[in-house]
């Protein structure tokens, strides 16, 4: 629950009165008053004027930030306290941190933080961590996540490539021992270094940059100590390709279910999070197939460079595709997939898992 300055109520509908004056007027920065209402941050509020009349339920209240920006206050209703108000479920830690030390999310390295306070709590019951677990957090950002998994884990290693939220992140927990931070990139993280004694037990759990996803979870689900569950946010484009069935598989599809099964626990809206991106989010989770991944690790390189080329002209024939990618002749092609009980005129998006093996392993027999 977070307070509304009184300096809220002097902003009216259709005003465009300049928020640096109002701040300034009022003691607060300009950066604290964009807080509030950062990129259309969804926010439910109430708060009482005796210069306006009463405000209808769902009622839209616009106001101008220093660039004229234009934000929509949801849901202002009139509070029958007399108080100016609050905000709810909004966690606004991640504009204060980055107000008083002056800090910016780098484009560069995708930062958007989660701020909504549902949302991070659904993420962290979405791992099903117990009070004996230990998490593995990939990109603790300023911190949200990392809180809410303390309160159920036993250990949770924070792992963060910015030197910048590394310093805020000790500096925050340093009176939590089962918290450790760990200023790494996660791509080049040894598991077993970070993890020790947990490393053969633990979830993994992110809000992973867009622009580096499918290489994380390559690097989680390859690796030779996977975690025991996955879970993290991506695009929701992209979570709707990783779980995808035939007819509409892709190698990403394939590359994912290979080694897990995934599902969509929920879509989550550009406004959870900050600063805004331009596409919707999934959240999304990973369970590890009980046996492992479907082969063993020395056939594994083979299986995906058959899957490649399979993928690698998508709109053609399976038989042409693999000629293609493969180096081989049509009819040699045809031949391994027929003994697969796979349709050379079949296309790469609507074979299984499962079939992609048979044509693995045909295809191994036959050298």
């Amino acid at each position: 629950m977070f307070f509304l300055p009184c300096w809220y109520q002097t902003i009216r509908t259709g005003t465009h009165a300049c928020a640096t004056t109002i701040a300034d007027e009022h003691g607060y920065s300009t950066t604290s008053l964009r807080a509030f209402v950062w990129y259309g941050v969804i926010v439910s509020c109430s708060y009482y004027d005796p210069y306006l009349p009463a405000v209808k339920p769902d009622q839209y209240h616009v106001c101008a930030t220093t660039n004229n920006e234009i934000i929509r206050v949801l849901e202002a209703r009139v509070d029958s306290r007399r108080s100016c108000g609050t905000i709810s479920g909004v966690n606004t830690q991640p504009y204060e941190q980055l107000d008083r030390r002056g800090l910016a999310p780098k484009k560069s390295l995708g930062q958007n933080f989660m701020v909504e306070e549902t949302m991070l709590a659904r993420m962290a019951d979405a791992a099903g961590i117990g009070a004996d677990n230990a998490v593995l957090e990939i990109g603790a950002g300023l911190g949200a996540l990392t809180a809410q998994l303390a309160e159920r884990a036993r250990r949770v290693v924070a792992v963060e490539i910015d030197r910048r939220y590394v310093d805020e992140l000790r500096q925050r927990f340093a009176d939590q021992p089962k918290i450790e931070v760990v200023q790494a990139d996660i791509l080049k993280t040894d598991i077993k270094a970070v993890m020790s004694a947990d490393a053969d037990d633990y979830c993994a759990v992110g809000n992973l940059p867009y622009y580096i996803t499918s290489a994380i979870l390559r690097h989680m689900l390859e690796n030779a100590l996977p975690p025991r569950l996955l879970v993290m946010t991506v695009q929701y484009e992209v979570g709707q390709r990783i779980i995808a069935t035939p007819p509409d598989m892709s190698l990403l599809a394939v590359s994912v279910q290979f080694y897990g099964k995934p599902e969509i626990i929920t879509k989550l809206a550009a406004g959870v999070f900050y600063p805004r991106p331009n596409v919707d989010s999934a959240l999304m989770r990973i369970t590890p197939h009980a046996g492992g991944a479907t082969l063993p690790a020395g056939e594994r390189a083979g299986f995906f460079r058959v899957a490649r080329a399979g993928f690698s002209q998508p709109r053609k024939k399976l038989k042409n595709s693999l000629a293609a990618g493969l180096h081989l002749s049509p009819d040699g092609a045809a031949g391994w997939l027929e003994a697969a009980g796979i349709d050379p005129a079949r296309r790469a998006e609507t074979l299984t898992v499962a079939e992609w093996v048979g044509v693995y392993q045909r295809r191994a027999a036959s050298e």
